[in-house]
């Protein structure tokens, strides 16, 4: 969205749906995860502003993998990795969930918390959370309201077919719940270090 001095603004945000349909599910071809093989990313955040340090993160509230509800305001007075992944149970998501898994104990220790959000329905993250034990909040954002807030959600291409998607990122908001740090196209394995490295900076 443009605004009046020229700049690209940000959309407005919308209140996340936990029932409705995502077009994220409908619209992946093959069944394959975004940042595997063969995916590529152009310009599919051209459209809406990224978030940068000092911004405002974005409020959420979504049900968790337990049917909780979820909001970002529950972390006040606290650091939290927000990370975005494309779909529960993959390869990459796997690994970048269980990375999280084993940090948890030394994100916590300084004053981290951490919370998974994708566009999978509660039945699917709480698959997800059972099979490889995670043990921390994800959230599911069912019509991408909050990764379109966050400028996670665009257009991809996998093996030459374009398709709209989420855009692995991570994100540390901090106890005044502005961004202390943003990674768009985090690599899964790069997800927790560079937490821990903004954390210490």
């Amino acid at each position: 969205m443009v605004g009046s001095d020229g700049r690209n603004q940000r959309r407005p945000r919308r209140a996340a749906s936990p029932n409705g349909q995502s077009s994220y599910l409908a619209a992946r071809p093959g069944g394959e995860a975004p940042g595997e093989a063969g995916v590529s990313i152009g310009s599919m955040l051209g459209g809406v502003a990224k978030l940068s340090t000092g911004d405002v993160a974005p409020p959420f509230e979504l049900p968790d993998q337990n049917g909780n509800v979820v909001r970002l305001s529950d972390y006040a007075g606290r650091r939290v990795l927000v990370y975005f992944y494309p779909k529960a149970d993959t390869t990459g998501c796997t690994a970048q969930a269980c990375s999280v898994r084993d940090a948890r104990a030394e994100l916590a220790g300084i004053g981290i918390d951490a919370v998974g959000i994708s566009p999978d329905p509660p039945k699917a993250q709480r698959a997800f959370d059972v099979k490889y034990g995670l043990g921390f909040p994800l959230l599911a954002d069912a019509d991408h309201a909050v990764a379109d807030a966050y400028g996670v959600w665009g257009e991809k291409s996998l093996y030459g077919r374009k398709y709209l998607g989420i855009v692995r990122s991570s994100f540390i908001v901090d106890e005044e719940g502005r961004i202390l740090q943003a990674w768009y196209k985090v690599s899964p394995k790069d997800t927790v270090p560079k937490a821990l490295q903004a954390a210490a900076g």
